[in-house]
């Protein structure tokens, strides 16, 4: 199942993606007679597990069954999304994850995870601009990840149950100021300017997905692909990483790991051929199975 959110009114409003369109839950559930309790955002659906899950796929095919579904069914390109996770507990970021990255940029291979966060006043959606703070940095480098969504409370997980306490993926740009993340040890502020962290478009469950260790997963910059790999190509596979963290503090439903970029980005490129992301630019993050986020950069205003 695709879950995302989107915009209507100044609200957020759950939406789950069909064949036919986007289906407004909130408008479907006043139309349509719920056979039980149905989840209304996001992190209900989250919160509720598999039960949620399944009582959502049930409902929305009796809501498409139903007469009169045009009038909660959506085109989904006019609608304006959200980030497909609203309010995450935790943001987690584990940094040079991919060996090939990790070699470009001359780093260490890290012999455990490199661990560092962000916040919720990164959070976007696909198709938002994205404002590059010109005032602090003009060293805005992309980074295609593939991010970890908790469906059930973790702690000291072994690395074999870890994948049952995970909800589902999504694709995120963990943008970086890289003059900022390398001004001390702790690459905090480089990571974590307004609008750093677009993330879906949709939030895919994690049965849909299948391996998450094996999914290509590209960033194209005006067309141009700067980063081809695959999760395959990770030191810490996702298995790894969920009981790693849940060994040092408590995952929860609705937290958030992103889990690394691979090579391509422009800090791995020699000084002189370096080109950051500039006003204008548009940026496109693909994982398979996850669909695609595209945010322009623009100059943020004063």
């Amino acid at each position: 199942m695709k879950l995302l959110t989107f915009i209507e009114n100044g609200r957020q409003q759950l939406g789950v993606k069909t064949d036919r369109g986007i289906v407004h839950m909130a408008k479907a559930l006043e139309s349509v007679q719920a056979d039980g309790n149905v989840a209304r955002t996001v992190h209900e659906v989250i919160d509720g597990g598999q039960a949620a899950v399944g009582a959502l796929e049930a409902f929305v095919a009796k809501a498409l069954a139903e007469g009169g579904s045009d009038a909660y069914v959506l085109d989904e390109s006019k609608l304006t999304l959200g980030p497909c996770v609203t309010h995450p507990n935790k943001i987690i970021c584990v940094g040079l994850n991919y060996r090939k990255h990790a070699e470009e940029t001359n780093a260490t291979i890290p012999q455990y995870p490199i661990l560092f966060n962000k916040f919720n006043n990164t959070l976007t959606g696909h198709g938002h601009d994205v404002p590059l703070p010109v005032r602090v940095t003009n060293k805005v480098d992309y980074e295609a990840e593939l991010v970890i969504v908790i469906g059930k409370e973790a702690k000291y997980v072994s690395k074999e149950q870890a994948l049952s306490h995970v909800f589902g993926y999504c694709n995120v740009n963990d943008l970086s100021a890289r003059d900022l993340q390398m001004r001390t040890q702790q690459w905090l502020l480089g990571k974590s300017c307004d609008g750093f962290s677009p993330l879906g478009p949709y939030l895919v469950t994690a049965d849909e997905v299948g391996n998450p260790n094996d999914l290509s997963i590209r960033c194209i910059v005006n067309g141009e692909v700067r980063q081809n790999s695959n999760t395959s190509d990770m030191i810490f596979h996702c298995d790894e990483i969920v009981s790693y963290i849940s060994h040092h503090m408590t995952l929860v439903p609705g937290d958030i790991i992103l889990t690394g970029t691979p090579e391509g980005v422009v800090l791995g490129y020699p000084e002189d051929k370096q080109v950051y992301l500039k006003d204008g630019d548009i940026v496109t993050i693909e994982i398979e199975k996850l669909g695609s986020l595209t945010n322009r950069m623009v100059n943020e205003q004063a």
